[in-house]
């Protein structure tokens, strides 16, 4: 194949040179003057009540945020893989510090309207999702904006 073959990859190579740099330009590093990597992590193990309430906890870190943030959590088990249930949400404060989060709440879709019923998650093996997430004013609407994710394998211990 001779290089006038070549001549019309020219501007495609050029774009995917360019679009490297991009890519290694907005990767996460850690900024040399404050130190500050975001991330979210979960504990390995997470407390299960008698009436099915699920405290969840772990640490974030994060920096730079214009609106409020927040550390979400779901957790689901393998009886019901696809089935994810939120498990409360707490303010975060971004800083540039780690700190740590706690969150409490019992799934609902089993329960009646007087409060009562049977969880559908037991103690044992499960699967927690948490996201540090952030609200951030675009126009009119507050858009979200994800700081870090973090999916972790854990034990739900009776208490």
């Amino acid at each position: 194949m001779s290089l006038c073959h070549l001549r019309p990859l020219r501007p495609l190579l050029g774009a995917a040179a360019g679009a490297a740099l991009l890519i290694t330009a907005v990767v996460p590093t850690v900024t040399a003057s404050a130190g500050v990597l975001e991330s979210v992590t979960v504990d390995a193990v997470g407390r299960i009540a008698a009436d099915g309430t699920v405290t969840l906890t772990g640490t974030y870190r994060c920096s730079g945020s214009t609106g409020p943030v927040y550390v979400s959590s779901s957790v689901s088990q393998a009886s019901a893989p696809r089935t994810r249930y939120g498990i409360g949400g707490s303010r975060a404060v971004c800083d540039g510090a780690e700190h740590t989060w706690q969150n409490t709440g019992r799934p609902s879709d089993t329960l009646t309207a007087a409060g009562t019923g049977s969880s559908p998650l037991k103690a044992g093996a499960a699967h927690v999702e948490a996201t540090l997430m952030e609200l951030r004013q675009q126009g009119l609407v507050p858009l979200p904006h994800f700081h870090a994710t973090q999916g972790q394998d854990v034990l739900l211990s009776a208490v």
